[in-house]
């Protein structure tokens, strides 16, 4: 299996939750990190807590110009690029009657376009490492949330990404692999104005009883199960649930 010492990993949608957390695990592991994010200050916040193996820059992945400077940047301070995690996300909900099509076409924008162009950019990069790429799905294309839809369907895109890229990337020995979580705490139902921070935390405890394991998950769980897709050297095209037994659907009936 490779090792992560000094690999450069990019991961979008660093300065919280799950991105936050894999770049604090692999900073840790030697690996020189670079985050971004559309918020400034948590990215920066983020990086400065974890030190100098995590560099952040602020950078919106549905923009690019900032495409090419997240990735230039990733690139001078990695000395290439080894991985690219792609965890940039927004939320968006409501009932199938109600979405607005200038919403639904934005958060696919931010969930799958952007990932995929960013994607498309690095693939110099990566071939010259014969690197990896992770998306980041969701447990919501295993478990049916009604209201749901528009999230759970740019997650089922990137699934489809996953067994596609990696069909055709291979030939690069560039792999392509997919992390599909259960629920972790994170901003992004708050950031999206769904819920506040209680309302978010009573609704993470709530959900824990779904969880074949009583417990919602963390971001260095999640950041473990990107560990194994980026050292695992015969492993493309895979979809792993690291979900704490949340879509096996469970029932006390």
């Amino acid at each position: 299996m490779k090792n992560i010492k000094e690999m450069s990993i990019l991961i979008t949608g660093g300065g919280s939750g799950i991105g936050a957390g894999a770049a604090r695990y692999f900073s840790e592991l030697g690996a020189k990190v670079t985050i971004c994010g559309r918020r400034e200050a948590n990215v920066m916040k983020v990086s400065k807590e974890i030190g100098p193996n995590c560099l952040g820059i602020k950078g919106d992945v549905t923009i690019a110009k900032h495409r090419k400077k997240v990735l230039d940047t990733a690139v001078t301070h990695g000395n290439g690029l080894d991985v690219l995690i792609n965890c940039a996300a927004d939320m968006l909900r409501g009932s199938i009657s109600d979405l607005k099509e200038n919403e639904l076409m934005k958060v696919f924008h931010t969930n799958v376009v952007s990932g995929m162009m960013l994607t498309g950019e690095s693939i110099p990069y990566l071939k010259d490492s014969q690197g990896s790429i992770i998306f980041l799905g969701s447990v919501h294309t295993r478990r049916s949330f009604p209201g749901a839809s528009p999230y759970a369907a740019t997650k089922g895109a990137l699934e489809a990404l996953t067994s596609v890229l990696a069909a055709e990337l291979g030939q690069y020995k560039i792999r392509v692999n997919c992390v599909i979580p259960g629920a972790v705490p994170t901003e992004l139902n708050i950031r999206a104005g769904l819920f506040t921070k209680e309302e978010h935390d009573e609704r993470m405890d709530a959900i824990a009883q779904l969880h074949v394991l009583k417990r919602v998950g963390t971001s260095i769980e999640i950041a473990e199960a990107i560990d194994y897709l980026i050292r695992a050297e015969w492993t493309t095209g895979s979809a792993v649930v690291v979900d704490g037994g949340l879509s096996l659907g469970m029932s006390d009936f």
